[in-house]
C-alpha cells in the first residue's frame, strides 16, 4: 500500500532518482527504502588527513512543508547536502536543491577547507575517520 493510500502514512517528502539521475517523488515508503538500499546516494568525497567532506543525494526533502509541494514553482525540495567531517570547518552543512548546485557546493566547500586549513594549523587534531 503507497502512502496516498494510507492517511496514517502520509507522504513526508521522500525522492529517488531515475536512470539519468533526475529526482522523482516516491509515495510509496517500500519502494523508497528499497531504492535507498540498493543504491548509492554519495555524489561526491574528498578526503583530507583530518578528515573528509561528503556530498550525498537525501532522498528526503530537507525542506519539506504541508503546503504546494505539487507545484515546482513554489517548492523546490532540498535533497543534495554537503558536509564536513572533522577539521577547521567540522560539521560545516550546505544544502542544495539541484546536483549541479551540490557538485559546484562541493566544489566550494573543499576550497574553503583548504583555506581554513592554513590559517589553523595546529589548532585541530585529525579526525577518527
Amino acid at each position: 500500500m503507497n502512502n496516498e493510500e494510507n492517511p496514517e502514512n502520509p507522504w513526508i517528502g521522500e525522492y529517488i532518482l531515475d536512470d539519468d539521475g533526475n529526482p522523482v517523488p516516491e509515495r510509496d515508503v517500500l519502494v523508497w527504502g528499497d531504492w535507498l538500499a540498493t543504491h548509492s546516494n554519495h555524489v561526491a568525497l574528498t578526503v583530507f588527513s583530518w578528515g573528509r567532506v561528503s556530498t550525498i543525494f537525501l532522498g528526503l526533502d530537507a525542506r519539506f512543508i504541508s503546503f504546494d509541494l505539487q507545484d515546482p514553482l513554489i517548492h523546490k525540495p532540498v535533497l543534495w547536502e554537503t558536509m564536513v567531517f572533522g577539521g577547521p570547518l567540522d560539521r560545516e552543512q550546505w544544502q542544495y536543491t539541484s546536483k549541479e548546485e551540490a557538485l559546484e557546493g562541493h566544489r566550494r566547500l573543499v576550497e574553503e577547507c583548504k583555506e581554513a586549513e592554513k590559517h589553523c594549523v595546529g589548532r585541530f587534531s585529525p579526525s577518527l575517520n
